[in-house]
């Protein structure tokens, strides 16, 4: 009876040990750092409820200004796609490790800017409705037929900045959004700096290359067509390919679905 109590209780403890290493196999996700970068017309307030979702899950955020959006005042004569990928590295050296850095739209282009010059520094690259340049390509050179953008833009008369056709605004970025949220839009609205379009952007296997790398599709963008987005995907060999089905600024309309997105792909 005794030698069959002792073996009962080492099954017992046996058994218990196990659950405790299952247990442990379900541990939270390590806390991640994502840096954030808007796109044209945009600011940092695009985010605002992406980043409360990612920080009430125990991660970091740092929201990205490039020069000349929100409330910088940089003259646009002195804004190009290096000042804008200069301001970014900016942030992610200050995050002290490797990060998750996302892009949408124009900021596609300044993240591949940015993935070339400090692979290292980035644990992952995200895209969500952005641009992704192939090597030697600036914005302007990127084609989508599509797009519904191009025909509602109105250039200043010194080439300097381009406007979208106010009555237009939130039928192209946010058609999908809440009231409060295309108001949010038309209230942060400012004239968007030229020069950084024509930039042109040279990325190495080496380098850009190594990084690696997802995309999130926005299904009903009429500013970036699935179809581009589609193409610019297989001309960079991504494979971690996401949807969400939305226009083109889902941060806003449905940002639930956005920090599931990076929460997961942060994993």
């Amino acid at each position: 009876m005794i030698q069959t109590g002792l073996m009962l209780l080492s099954a017992a403890l046996a058994l218990s040990a196990m659950a405790s290493c299952s247990q442990d196999d379900h541990v939270p996700a390590p806390a991640q750092t994502y840096v954030l970068v808007h796109g044209a017309w945009q600011a940092p307030y695009v985010w605002d409820e992406v980043r409360d979702q990612l920080v009430s899950k125990g991660h970091k955020v740092m929201l990205v200004e490039l020069p000349g959006h929100g409330s910088d005042k940089t003259a646009p004569h002195l804004l190009s796609l290096d000042v804008y990928r200069d301001k970014v590295i900016e942030s992610i050296t200050s995050a002290g490790g490797p990060v998750i850095l996302v892009g949408h739209s124009m900021g596609g282009m300044v993240v591949t800017h940015v993935a070339e010059k400090v692979p290292a520094s980035i644990r992952k690259l995200i895209y969500i409705g952005a641009f992704v340049p192939t090597s030697g390509q600036a914005l302007v050179e990127i084609a989508d037929p599509g797009s519904q953008l191009g025909p509602n833009l109105v250039q200043s008369a010194d080439q300097l900045t381009l406007d979208v056709k106010n009555e237009k605004l939130t039928d192209l970025f946010i058609p999908d959004g809440s009231q409060a949220a295309k108001d949010k839009v038309i209230a942060q609205y400012r004239a968007e700096p030229a020069i950084p379009f024509t930039n042109k952007v040279t990325v190495t296997s080496g380098a850009f290359g190594s990084v690696e790398k997802a995309y999130i599709k926005t299904l009903r963008d009429i500013v970036i067509s699935p179809a581009l987005q589609d193409q610019m995907i297989a001309a960079a060999g991504i494979k971690a390919v996401y949807e969400v089905n939305a226009g083109h600024s889902p941060f806003l309309s449905q940002p639930a679905a956005v920090a599931d997105l990076f929460l997961k792909l942060g994993m």
